[in-house]
């Protein structure tokens, strides 16, 4: 009898959880997100990533609010999922949120995701993060590829010579997108990837993107690439700064 009671206390906290992410009150269901921690807990490690994880996976629509807050909460997660080696586990749900509508979701996402990129294995970021950045590159909505831009500098140094083209291959893309709001996510990156990336393909890959980029059409594009202009700057020797910048 006493097991079959500490099986209903421990199915408890997701039934919770369950009931306050679907009730009409929006501060209840953000309630119930701020209190996820808690719930992991209460869980254990195996249930959160079977159960938890999951049951947000699917449940992502809803209010801004609430949105951002899983947003941060999944950032912190480690943890809560076993540590760096199930770290991977988080990255469905904030591969959703990277793509919803608004803004400050998709950027407190990539900033989570950007977090948990440090604590993959340099094969947990081939094998899971990199094919996540590749995904939201090829996205087909503009929100997908604007996000996609902030990660690349995150898993670069870290992956094999051949995973490292296929990374500038993608990120020169976006760089040459037909949405602006790419193209400006692409330039406001740029001199952060720049400092990841290895000096003979900063000059053959990026700068050319960089002089692309400095003669588009619009002027907040070209704006954020005369800030990329000074990272690069920083980057070449003195005699090459002349040639290339």
């Amino acid at each position: 009898m006493a097991s079959s009671e500490t099986t209903d206390e421990s199915l408890y906290p997701i039934a919770v959880l369950i009931d306050e992410l679907r009730n009409e009150d929006v501060q209840l269901r953000l309630n119930s997100i701020k209190k996820l921690s808690t719930i992991a807990l209460a869980l254990g490690v195996e249930r959160t990533r079977s159960e938890l994880i999951p049951f947000l996976t699917d449940t992502i629509y809803d209010e801004d609010e609430v949105l951002l807050a899983l947003a941060e909460q999944l950032g912190n997660f480690t943890p809560l999922v076993g540590g760096p080696e199930y770290v991977h586990c988080l990255l469905p749900p904030l591969e959703s949120l990277a793509t919803v509508e608004e803004t400050v979701v998709r950027d407190k996402a990539v900033e989570s995701l950007r977090n948990i990129a440090t604590q993959h294995s340099p094969a947990d970021l081939e094998n899971h993060f990199v094919p996540l950045v590749k995904r939201l590159s090829a996205g087909d909505w503009f929100t997908s590829r604007t996000s996609a831009c902030g990660l690349f500098a995150v898993c670069y140094p870290r992956v094999s010579s051949s995973v490292k083209a296929e990374l500038r291959q993608h990120f020169r893309n976006l760089g040459g997108d037909d949405t602006p709001m790419v193209r400006r996510a692409a330039a406001g990156k740029l001199g952060d990837f720049a400092k990841a990336v290895e000096i003979e393909y900063l000059k053959s890959d990026l700068i050319p993107l960089f002089t692309a980029l400095a003669q588009d059409e619009q002027d907040s594009v070209r704006l954020l690439d005369v800030e990329a202009c000074v990272s690069i700057a920083s980057l070449l020797p003195p005699d090459d700064v002349e040639q290339y910048v």
